[in-house]
């Protein structure tokens, strides 16, 4: 009779030649990328592009940048200030900074406004009304990366410190103040926020999962045994990503590769948990260590490969996304899983045969025989909470379906109430200095000032003026004069101040209707196709696109990831009914996530919104992450079914996958939640939305909800597979 593939897999890894040869390989692959390939984490971390060159603000930014050309470069805005008010001295302390910034520039300094030369008298014009806020520009080359910047950055601190200009110090205490804004103070705080999380996150991941698994299996050897798997799999991941990024096959983000270590760690203990956990069961039943891994990986095999395969096609879609941020995190995300799940069925097997029983210590799992020869217990779980699970789930499968949907749809209630930013400020913590420079901005003077619209016109050469037009509208606070292009003088542009925060959500629903009214106002002129003359650009036109890009990924990648997700169900399970099923609690209790979510970080967290990339990244993760134990259980039922009557089966296969997924899945959610420690606000949300959903698929979808739908679909469950053939 022909052996099963994974059979044979089980049987070559756990050979007295193939685990020695498995680990070798795996280990010589690590040393030799680890030399041949730069690490991920070294490579510059570029602030790359999130919009298409088809959507208005990126269409107004080229418009400008040929008709409006500025070399002055990129700008670093200095807020200065002094609570009692700015004095003379103040000034005076400003100038001799400006002064040694023209003797000695910064690297990739470009231009610096004369203020040493003006006098002191001349900044009070700038200064705000109530004389305590100044906001003056130094300009730097464009396209530098941002850690060059942040070199430049810190030379400038230098200068700060030696002329007494406080740039840690509370805000409130009676000195100069100065914090570094505007677009080079925002990027280089963005990067310092995800570079330290890197390390935190990793001590912290690291720690979470050694403590759960003590804790768990009460064996130190093997709370450590997938973690070194999850680390020879790094090994190879890292390199890897790190030669395609430096290739520029992909660009390397910092908040990708942080998150992506997270998911390593969590689905890959996971993963490992799942073999653990069988070998152990047959370890009770057979004595050689190498026949049973060979059969452990026949047992567990497909289901890990199925899980892992569902998780790296369910992240691969994000590369359908038009938003650069999502895109970015397709590659690192699918690639690291699927190097993950190879390792956990190459690298585990291996390391596991070769220490052999002594892994479990000193709960060592023995045979019945053994145990007498040797005059030891045999250290079988009782799995009684997951008898008593399985049979009330079996004998009352109604009343746990009423309960679980009216406890998950009544989290999902709460979606729609929602509110969501598209603002990258308040992703950062209150006292980062980009954010308090910005917050004095807006305290101190029209907040639009930090980032003007940009609203660019093409008079087809009719002699138009829409200056005080655009004045008269309620939300403008300023508008500019207009200026001419260079090439083409139909082309116009206008700097208008709104009078509210530039990154609100107020303000971004005023960009269509500004677009309107301009359309309207060019129309009554004469023109024609007004629509199509007509771009706005600057930050809050930028966060507007974003919001609709944002909007159209969700509805392109959400069906697609389902429908991909509901195919490789479908081959496995060979069960239309199934597959709907195990999809729909998957997603409701996505819903249910989302709302819980909000409950905490609104309620309890006090975040007045959520990041608009949340319900999309959390979307992609928990479906994923929720098939995969969906898929270990039900291929546990759909394995009893083969030999014993329905309720048997779903009752046993509760019972003999109850303890491994609920430690799986608390890992797993304890890895995410470390993501809650995190400064960065946006990794925070994601972290609590995305724990909260895999305790939610833990403890009610997978245990309750699924082996519930399955108990009354009886024999339907399987239509129209094989096994509906056999009947109840």
């Amino acid at each position: 009779m022909k052996k099963h593939p994974l059979e044979q897999w089980g049987s070559m890894v756990a050979s007295k030649k193939g685990r020695f040869l498995a680990l070798g390989c795996w280990v010589l692959l690590v040393v030799v990328l680890s030399f041949a390939w730069p690490q991920i984490n070294s490579i510059e971390s570029e602030s790359g592009k999130n919009l298409p060159d088809t959507e208005m603000s990126e269409q107004a930014a080229a418009i400008i940048a040929e008709e409006f050309p500025n070399d002055a470069g990129t700008p670093l805005l200095l807020v200065w200030h002094r609570e009692s008010g700015l004095t003379n001295d103040d000034f005076a302390a400003i100038q001799k900074v400006y002064a040694e910034l023209k003797t000695n520039p910064l690297e990739h300094q470009t231009l610096i406004p004369p203020y040493d030369a003006m006098p002191p008298q001349a900044f009070s014009a700038s200064t705000s009304d109530n004389g305590s806020t100044l906001v003056t520009p130094v300009f730097f080359e464009k396209g530098v990366a941002t850690d060059m910047l942040q070199e430049s950055l810190d030379s400038l601190t230098k200068t700060m410190d030696s002329n007494n200009v406080q740039l840690d110090k509370d805000l409130t205490s009676d000195a100069l103040h100065v914090r570094y804004s505007g677009p080079v103070g925002i990027a280089t705080d963005a990067v310092s926020l995800f570079s330290q999380a890197d390390v935190k996150l990793m001590i912290a991941t690291v720690l979470l999962v050694l403590v759960l698994l003590i804790l768990i299996y009460r064996s130190p050897l093997l709370a450590i045994i997938p973690l070194i798997v999850v680390g020879l799999a790094y090994g190879v991941i890292s390199p890897t990503l790190g030669f395609i990024a430096e290739q520029g096959w992909i660009d390397k983000d910092s908040q990708a590769v942080s998150i992506m270590t997270v998911l390593l760690f969590g689905a890959g203990t996971d993963y490992c948990l799942f073999l653990i956990s069988k070998y152990r069961e047959i370890l009770f039943e057979v004595e050689d260590k190498a026949a049973a891994m060979k059969l452990a990986v026949k047992e567990s095999g497909g289901a890990i490969m199925m899980s892992a395969l569902t998780v790296v096609i369910g992240l691969a879609t994000l590369s359908l996304a038009h938003y650069g941020s999502f895109q970015r995190f397709a590659v690192p995300f699918s690639f690291g899983v699927l190097v993950m799940g190879i390792a956990a069925l190459v690298v585990l097997p291996a390391i596991l045969v070769v220490i052999g029983r002594v892994a479990f210590f000193p709960f060592t799992p023995r045979t019945e025989e053994m145990a007498k020869r040797k005059g030891k217990k045999q250290h079988k779980s009782s799995h009684k909470v997951s008898h008593k699970i399985g049979r009330f789930v079996t004998h009352k499968p109604w009343i746990v379906i009423v309960i679980t949907l009216l406890l998950l749809g009544g989290l999902a209630s709460f979606v729609p109430r929602i509110q969501y930013t598209f603002d990258l400020l308040s992703s950062f913590p209150e006292d980062m200095p980009s954010r308090e420079g910005f917050t004095l901005i807006e305290e101190n003077f029209s907040p639009g000032e930090l980032a003007p619209v940009q609203l660019v016109i093409d008079t087809q050469g009719s002699d138009i003026n829409l200056q005080q037009q655009l004045a008269n509208i309620s939300y403008i606070d300023n508008v500019s004069d207009v200026q001419i292009g260079t090439k083409n003088n139909s082309i116009q542009l206008y700097e208008l101040s709104l009078n509210a925060n530039p990154y609100a959500k107020e303000s971004l629903e005023h960009i269509p209707e500004l677009k309107a009214e301009v359309v309207q106002l060019l129309e009554d002129t004469g023109i024609k196709d007004a629509d199509t003359h007509v771009w706005i650009g600057g930050e809050t036109a930028s966060q507007y696109d974003t919001k609709q890009v944002t909007e159209r990924d969700e509805s392109v990648i959400m069906p697609t990831m389902i429908a991909l997700i509901a195919l490789l169900l479908f081959v496995y399970l060979r069960s239309v009914t199934a597959t709907v099923y195990l999809l729909a609690t998957v997603i409701i209790s996505y819903f249910g996530a989302l709302g819980a979510g909000w409950l905490i970080l609104h309620y309890v967290m006090g975040a007045e919104a959520i990041a608009g990339s949340i319900p999309l990244y959390a979307f992609v993760f928990l479906v994923a992450l929720g098939e995969d134990y969906n898929i270990f259980m039900i291929s546990e039922i759909w394995k009893k079914r083969k030999t014993k009557d329905h309720l048997t089966a779903v009752e046993e296969g509760v019972v003999h996958t109850g303890s491994v997924i609920t430690s799986a899945g608390l890992i797993l959610a304890g890895t995410f939640a470390v993501l809650a420690t995190l400064p960065i606000q946006v990794l925070v949300q994601f972290g609590v939305v995305t724990a909260i959903g895999i305790l939610l698929d833990t403890f009610i979808v997978r245990p309750l909800l699924v082996p519930a739908i399955t108990t009354v679909l009886g024999k339907y469950a399987f239509w129209p597979g094989a096994l509906f053939k056999r009947g109840n």
